[in-house]
């Protein structure tokens, strides 16, 4: 068997393995791990010669997402602790199943596109902690945050990495993909949504408010106003620091994070004994060490995919197809399986920015590649970041989400990309 068969199997196996995580008690963190480290050693010992730099580069990649991700995860739990999201939670009084399940997804929907869909994500399963106990129930809204932050971030030049990429390298325009994409991406929640609030019914039961203790010191209501707003300016900064210093968005968020522990640290001066459950070196241990290791298995592994050159082979294929549209939509499809990154990254290395047509900037071509590859990776619970955030913040099931989240994800992803073809055929782009 050849290392480049071999590759796919290997690959197949580990995928399954997390797939099954909860029947075979084995951490995905782990599979995901010896995955990675497996598939590279198969490509540096049978492969055609082995280049030390590739491996670097992806590592640097997948670096930057990492410390975004731990970034934004701390700040997130910086707010938490100070009781920062009362401000929001204590305006959100409803309790009907219904309601709320919307008032979550619309406002993720609009989060993402200004924060991104990651951020959101991790930002909007903190509120719900605040707001459902029973965790099985909270699952079904963490599932609609995980649709509506790719749904959101997918229209937004700043809202998904793939959508971010594009608009940087000059295929699209901040205003003609807002334009172009917004009412497929809502059609694409609105869907789910609407068929998800059919099952739901009855009333949450929200979390109880223990007494005031020392495990939990008080804070004042000044403290909690100050930390909830310089935490949500903090990530409102980062698309305005990548903007202005053209660096990436992970110096954006952990200046952020520097800010919000020097904040921290002259609030509590006096009385760091009391609140050393506050220090954002406590909050650091608390962060889901497992799930970032589970971001750095999977996504290492999908680079050994993409430098033995199964995605370019992966792309050829796909250009065998010739209509633009199907393309898309299997390359949507694919992104819930294989990360979105270097699937368009390979889509966009394979056809050139043409003078006209649907390769022009602003063509259909990529705006749809936008829109598929940005919410396609809600399909599966691992086929995008906010996907795999929210996996390892709330532990759901792989095989729950496939059950419960997954047909409506795929069937709000065929339907915003109905719409889009309508639009873009006898609209648009005539």
């Amino acid at each position: 068997m050849s290392y480049f068969v071999l590759m796919i199997v290997i690959f197949v196996v580990g995928y399954t393995f997390i797939a099954l995580e909860h029947p075979i008690k084995i951490n995905k963190s782990a599979t995901a791990l010896l995955l990675a480290a497996i598939m590279w050693a198969v490509f540096a010992l049978m492969g055609p010669g082995f280049d030390h730099e590739a491996l670097v580069i992806h590592l640097g990649e997948t670096a930057e997402i990492l410390f975004f991700l731990l970034g934004a995860m701390t700040i997130v739990e910086i707010v938490d602790k100070h009781e920062g999201f009362s401000i929001i939670t204590d305006k959100i009084s409803t309790t009907n199943k219904r309601k709320l399940l919307w008032i979550i997804s619309i406002l993720t929907f609009f989060m993402s596109a200004v924060l991104d869909n990651l951020t959101t994500s991790i930002v909007m399963v903190a509120l719900l902690r605040k707001l459902i106990d029973d965790k099985h129930e909270r699952w079904f809204f963490a599932g609609m945050v995980i649709l509506a932050a790719n749904s959101g971030g997918a229209w937004s030049p700043i809202g998904d990495v793939t959508t971010i990429m594009l608009w940087i390298k000059g295929n699209v325009t901040a205003a003609k993909i807002i334009l172009e994409t917004f009412i497929p991406s809502l059609v694409s929640l609105l869907v789910p949504l609407t068929a998800i609030t059919f099952m739901m019914k009855g009333h949450v039961t929200r979390p109880e408010i223990h007494g005031k203790d020392d495990s939990h010191p008080s804070i004042s209501t000044k403290q909690s106003n100050i930390i909830f707003f310089i935490g949500v300016g903090s990530l409102l900064f980062v698309p305005f620091f990548k903007t202005i210093t053209h660096l990436p968005p992970y110096l954006g968020i952990l200046f952020g994070l520097g800010i919000m522990w020097v904040v921290t640290e002259i609030m509590h001066v006096s009385n760091k004994k009391n609140y050393s459950k506050l220090n954002v070196s406590a909050v650091l241990q608390k962060v889901d060490t497992p799930s970032v290791l589970f971001f750095l298995g999977i996504l290492m592994a999908v680079a050994a995919l993409q430098t033995a050159g199964h995605l370019d082979l992966l792309s050829k294929s796909l250009d065998k197809i010739g209509d633009i549209y199907i393309i898309n939509l299997i390359i949507g499809l694919l992104s819930s399986i294989v990360d979105n990154v270097p699937l368009v990254a390979a889509a966009m290395g394979m056809y050139p920015i043409a003078e006209a047509g649907h390769f022009a900037v602003d063509g259909a071509f990529w705006e749809f590649l936008a829109y598929c590859a940005g919410t396609g990776g809600s399909i599966l619970i691992i086929g995008s970041a906010a996907g795999v955030a929210v996996m390892g913040m709330e532990k759901i099931d792989f095989i729950w989400y496939l059950k419960h989240i997954s047909i409506w994800a795929l069937l709000g992803y065929f339907a915003g990309g109905g719409v889009f073809i309508l639009i873009s055929k006898f609209i648009l782009h005539t």
